[in-house]
């Protein structure tokens, strides 16, 4: 039996506890009021909150940011619609359980998923709760996974017309730069580099191999692990779409330090430092030996990835900067040089094509 909720009930910033309490007794048979709500540090972007209820079982709930929201990159029911779709196919997703675009209830639209437990690996002390086996089973249950997600059929899931599937590459250095280019703080643009790489990943794009949903995101700290390092569950599926499954593998490269990288791509951030953890070598060839796909020309992707991350650390800076956290304002201050810093290496990739 659970411990339940405590008996004071404590404000959250972002949780209508009065509206949400009701919509999830309304929606959720199993959700057993009242209901506690506690805001699940780590994003820097939607908002994820563990919800308990008088019988202990767990609810993850995922809302936008509690302002400065940009448009189309907070849509609640895009990540509700591609995680619902996915249960099914054996791709590891929580079970979703109810949508709400009633922005009556809480302020604005949100979701109630399944919560899953295990290892959510953010930090090299998070990494060292895994023995070496598991970080090395870690590495390579990731790169499967991610193989696993790009051959679903997105047709057979009910996903054809979910996006755009063509021209993936243009569209998002189109959406990025301009979310970049709207992401100012006192009036005052971001780095002028990222301009510069802008232009230089727009008359370069390599021809987009297939079509898959990608998850735009895609990093170990995404996923929950069980005690093995298997991966439970992908979450934080924000900015998913459809079209070229190797921005997905560039990312993942991006974010995946190796001992001898220096800056890591997330400031503070090098899990995969610690020995056990595969080399990014060996995750490239088993991604392309899973997926069948020419990896040759991931120097663009990962170019491509350090550029989008800039992007979108530009924007989380200025909504941070603006109070947008819901509580977790750790480290703002450094974002802006950080950004740079992300310029300055898609840079040295694109100039290394």
């Amino acid at each position: 039996m659970g411990a339940g909720p405590p008996t004071a009930e404590i404000a959250v910033e972002g949780v209508d506890r009065e509206g949400v309490s009701a919509w999830m007794s309304a929606t959720i048979p199993s959700a057993e009021p009242p209901f506690s709500f506690e805001l699940i540090a780590g994003g820097r972007s939607n908002l994820t909150y563990r919800v308990t209820d008088r019988l202990g079982q767990s609810y993850a709930l995922r809302r936008p940011p509690v302002s400065h929201v940009l448009p189309t990159a907070h849509d609640m029911k895009r990540e509700y619609t591609v995680i619902t779709a996915l249960v099914p196919t054996g791709v590891p997703v929580p079970r979703t359980l109810g949508l709400c675009t009633d922005e009556a209830v809480n302020g604005a639209p949100f979701y109630v998923m399944s919560f899953v437990e295990g290892h959510i690996v953010r930090d090299e002390r998070a990494a060292a709760e895994l023995s070496e086996a598991g970080r090395a089973r870690a590495g390579h249950s990731l790169i499967d996974t991610l193989a696993q997600l790009h051959s679903v059929d997105v047709d057979a899931v009910g996903l054809g017309d979910f996006a755009r599937r063509d021209s993936y590459i243009a569209r998002q250095l189109k959406r990025w730069h301009g979310q970049f280019s709207q992401s100012t703080l006192d009036g005052q643009p971001g780095p002028a580099v990222v301009d510069r790489v802008h232009e230089l990943l727009a008359a370069r794009i390599p021809e987009q191999q297939g079509v898959s949903i990608v998850h735009g995101d895609y990093r170990l700290d995404n996923t929950v692990l069980d005690d093995d390092g298997n991966v439970r569950a992908i979450l934080d599926w924000e900015i998913c779409t459809l079209g070229d499954p190797l921005a997905d593998l560039g990312l993942l490269s991006v974010y995946w330090a190796e001992p001898e990288d220096g800056d890591p791509a997330l400031l503070g951030v090098a899990p995969t430092t610690l020995p056990g953890f595969a080399r990014r070598a060996e995750l490239l060839a088993r991604y392309a030996a899973a997926s069948g796909r020419d990896v040759s020309q991931i120097a663009y992707y990962r170019a491509f990835g350090f550029w989008k991350l800039a992007c979108i650390l530009q924007g989380v800076h200025v909504r941070y900067a603006g109070g947008a956290a819901a509580g977790d304002r750790s480290g703002v201050e450094q974002f802006a040089a950080h950004v740079g810093r992300l310029g300055e290496r898609a840079l040295a990739e694109v100039e290394s094509l």
